[in-house]
């Protein structure tokens, strides 16, 4: 398990929740378009309010997701870390983390690894420690075996 793989899975996580928000944005506007007046008065009126709203949360989710895509971009996969801090992967008693974003357990090369953001409990927990070293979380004690 590389980080340039596991920093490619960030992206490609990103990217399908990037598109999912534009079709979804793209579908809200066709339906708020095609919303044609009718006899029954406020009908025309309350269906294009309701497109116009599912229009404004899938921009709120595209939006987000360009946040996580800004955070994504200022780690370096290539770069060696030996503590516990964004761009790192690590390996502890409870599982492997990678310190990035926000995208849950990725099975990646047949193995499980949790994307995590650098304000996720688990990874404040563990900040700056090394390979050997040892935290409490969630009242359980977590060695880091190895960062990378």
């Amino acid at each position: 398990m590389t980080k340039p793989v596991l920093h490619a899975a960030c992206l490609a996580f990103i990217q399908e929740r990037i598109e999912a928000a534009r079709t979804a944005m793209q579908a809200a506007q066709e339906s708020s378009s095609s919303e044609t007046k009718s006899s029954a008065g406020d009908k025309y009126e309350t269906g294009r309010e309701m497109a116009n709203a599912e229009r404004d949360r899938n921009a709120a989710h595209m939006q987000q997701a360009q946040q996580l895509q800004a955070e994504l971009a200022r780690i370096n996969p290539e770069a060696a870390c030996d503590t516990v801090r964004p761009g790192a992967l690590v390996h502890t008693s409870m599982g492997q983390f990678y310190i990035s974003i926000s995208a849950g357990k990725l099975a990646v090369n047949g193995a499980d690894v949790f994307a995590v953001s650098a304000a996720a409990p688990v990874a404040v927990a563990l900040k700056g420690m090394r390979a050997g070293e040892e935290a409490v979380f969630n009242g359980k004690p977590v060695r880091v075996t190895a960062v990378e």
